[in-house]
């Protein structure tokens, strides 16, 4: 009788540990899940920057060729004309294109304005996400440690997510459609319960 309870014991702590590395693997396969999803959004928005970046580039590249173009042919056309009359209308054709010049570079300046301010909107929203992605981190062991009812540990989480300044980076809509809590509502609703 003794030996058979001896013989249990084992088989049950190995269905118990068996279980707990099955949900560590889980846990791995969810943070890996996690982690390639924010690494996929990252190079999207190092991508979007680039091909931002690489058109305007461009863009300025061709203005300044044409400009230059437009320069080379002006000071042919002055060293063309000989008499008044032709250097009067020639003077009226480069106010003219000058005026089209000064358009185009106000043009390609307010490009590169706008293209700076997507830059810079890029570079915050990069920013902002990557604060989100350190909060969900938080968020998550925050919870696990919820449901498991280790309280001690959720509230040493909750203060460190606190002193990281953190929490109002939680997401505060749920992205599944599933009724279910936001991120950030769930984080208070646990804290309500778990810090006095």
């Amino acid at each position: 009788m003794a030996e058979e309870r001896s013989g249990a014991q084992p088989l049950e702590e190995g269905r118990g540990q068996q279980g707990r590395t099955a949900s560590r693997g889980q846990q791995r396969r969810r943070q890996r899940s996690v982690f390639q999803y924010v690494a996929i959004l990252f190079a999207a928005a190092l991508v979007l920057l680039f091909y931002t970046y690489m058109m305007e580039q461009r863009q300025y590249e061709q203005l300044q060729r044409e400009n230059q173009e437009n320069i080379d042919d002006l000071k042919q056309s002055i060293s063309a004309v000989q008499t008044l009359q032709g250097m009067t209308e020639e003077n009226k054709q480069l106010k003219e294109q000058a005026k089209e010049l000064e358009a185009r570079l106000q043009a390609l300046e307010g490009r590169l304005d706008t293209a700076e301010q997507d830059r810079a909107s890029l570079q915050t929203q990069l920013q902002n996400a990557g604060l989100t992605i350190q909060a969900m981190d938080w968020f998550w062991q925050i919870d696990e440690a919820y449901v498991r009812g280790r309280y001690a540990q959720c509230r040493e989480l909750i203060q460190h997510l606190e002193d990281a300044q953190l929490a109002d980076c939680l997401p505060r809509e749920s992205i599944t459609d599933n009724g279910r809590f936001s991120p950030a509502d769930r984080y208070l609703e646990i804290r309500e319960k778990v810090v006095r």
